[in-house]
């Protein structure tokens, strides 16, 4: 069974189910099926998830992905547009769904999550960006199985009193909390799933806010510079999952070949995501 990947793009994009046929070419993502075609830059973001998981599905031999995105120019419209679709509309059979950058809704989130938790068979949900802050503000972060923060998004997650990001307590931002730390936090309090992987220096894989593994190695500072690496992450990672690797083994997996795709690359801070992306099928092999 396929995955269905969910997301926005700061750009014109129909809102539209895609299936036929996802293929990352160059700086572009194509998407095509009978309904049309659209085709939007792999910049970072959600068309950065999609690419990579693309790639990745077709390393693995694995089919690709169900993909549902809207242009949304930050303003919400395009993220409404996906909610209502999802809401609305027949969602097809599949293994997981992750949910990427979204206008954080709390009440379209709220309405939407009961149609998901029906779905037969129940898929893995899993989070990033924006719609991870909407499952953490509406209190249901815990009917997720899997989030991908980053360390600043793992202390928002860590903080019980914290409505909305730009209210996360200082102190919970300070060096004296490592991320461990906060996942634990972030468990106990029911405001993170079972599974994490933060993103960083050093990869945290989590499970029931206990480390399950560690990836640090190899190191490429330079692509701390380069917008799109937390995506390529998640979406290697949910085509890892989708191949039938479980959930500790994938994660691991996903965070050494992200990295080893940096390796490879051996970037300058001038490289955009599509650079790295060239190196995906050698890191994967």
């Amino acid at each position: 069974m396929e995955w269905l990947i969910c997301g926005t793009v700061p750009e014109e994009c129909p809102c539209r189910l895609c299936r036929a046929a996802i293929t990352a070419q160059g700086r572009q993502l194509s998407l095509e099926n009978p309904e049309g075609s659209s085709r939007v830059s792999i910049a970072r973001g959600s068309a950065a998830l999609v690419a990579a998981y693309a790639v990745t599905a077709d390393i693995l031999g694995i089919a690709p992905p169900f993909v549902l995105l809207a242009g949304d120019d930050g303003g919400g419209e395009g993220s409404r547009r996906v909610y209502r679709f999802l809401h609305e509309q027949r969602i097809p059979p599949v293994r997981g769904i992750i949910f990427h950058y979204f206008w954080p809704d709390v009440d379209w989130h709220s309405r939407l999550l009961p149609r998901l938790e029906s779905l037969v068979p129940k898929p893995l949900l899993c989070a990033d960006a924006g719609f991870m802050y909407a499952a953490k503000m509406s209190g249901y972060a815990a009917s997720y199985d899997l989030f991908f923060p980053d360390a600043g998004e793992l202390a928002f997650l860590a903080d019980e009193k914290a409505p909305h990001p730009f209210y996360t307590r200082g102190f919970l931002l300070s060096e004296d909390n490592d991320a461990p730390e906060l996942a634990m936090r972030a468990y106990i309090h029911e405001n993170a799933p079972a599974g994490m992987l933060v993103k960083g220096g050093t990869d945290y894989v989590i499970q029931k806010g206990q480390v399950a593994a560690r990836v640090s190695l190899p190191s490429v500072p330079e692509l701390e510079a380069i917008g799109g690496t937390g995506d390529t992450l998640a979406g290697i990672a949910c085509a890892l999952l989708c191949a039938g690797r479980p959930m500790r083994d994938a994660l691991t997996r996903a965070a050494l070949v992200n990295r080893r795709m940096g390796a490879l690359a051996r970037p300058t801070p001038a490289a955009g995501i599509a650079d790295l992306l060239e190196f995906l099928p050698q890191a994967l092999r």
